[in-house]
């Protein structure tokens, strides 16, 4: 299988790379060079500059955005915005069979703002309920901030893309993935993923039957205090996280 990822040198794109790797012929579409890794050099934001990197590919796994609320919007309208609607247009021009857009937790972190979810994620457990409806993909979204609002329009183009193309799409709202790979707030106890988790969960999706045409589903590890359903993913894909924020305590 020939598998492009965009964004390899972060986080998240050098996790899905090492599980990628042994099963897949890679390649980058990075702003620097990945080493050991055939790159394409470009901004997201330059279509015809980005073409190439899709020729040949299977399946793109579409990582790169500019995460969070410290960039300006001109940076996440071009990364974020812009960038995804090219992506999305050069994979459906190469013909590549399934995009797996990175969304985001943030796209429903809104309702945080409400109990019992502001309980869970601020550590209140004694104010929470013993049980509570859990947050699942077909309900409103609800953007905390700027970034996740421009989430929330990449699930949207990625819809209408698989609504009017033959392309698959799948959209995986990731949680809070960190580089010491545990928790480290009363937040993070709540919408936490491991590394291993979202490693898996990206390879679920790259797998997906053929007939899974569109979805959007949660990443997150198996938290005790999580709020984010993830039963539609181990329904769709077989996603079952195997690590928890609680065994961190």
């Amino acid at each position: 299988m020939n598998i492009l990822v965009t964004g390899m040198s972060g986080l998240i794109g050098g996790i899905a790379r090492q599980r990628l790797a042994p099963r897949a012929r890679l390649v980058a579409l990075n702003r620097r060079t990945v080493e050991g890794v055939p790159t394409t050099q470009a901004d997201l934001a330059d279509l015809e500059a980005i073409r190439p990197a899709f020729e040949g590919q299977d399946v793109v796994v579409h990582l790169a955005a500019k995460a969070g609320e410290r960039y300006t919007w001109d940076e996440l309208l071009q990364t974020n915005i812009v960038g995804t609607r090219n992506v999305l247009q050069a994979a459906q021009d190469a013909g590549c069979k399934r995009v797996i857009f990175a969304s985001s937790g943030a796209t429903v972190a809104g309702y945080e703002q409400e109990e019992p979810y502001g309980a869970l994620v601020e550590g209140r457990y004694a104010d929470a309920p013993a049980e509570w409806s859990m947050i699942h993909h077909r309900m409103a979204t609800r953007p905390r901030g700027v970034y996740g609002a421009t989430k929330v329009w990449g699930e949207a183009i990625c819809r209408h893309v698989a609504d009017t193309s033959s392309l698959s799409v799948l959209c995986l709202r990731i949680g809070y993935v960190n580089a010491s790979d545990r928790p480290a707030a009363a937040r993070h106890f709540s919408v936490w993923c491991s590394q291993r988790d979202i490693a898996e969960a990206i390879e679920r999706c790259v797998d997906a039957p053929e007939n899974v045409h569109f979805d959007v589903l949660f990443a997150n590890s198996r938290n005790r205090w999580g709020y984010r359903d993830l039963t539609h993913a181990e329904q769709v894909v077989g996603f079952l996280p195997q690590d928890s924020a609680e065994s961190h305590r």
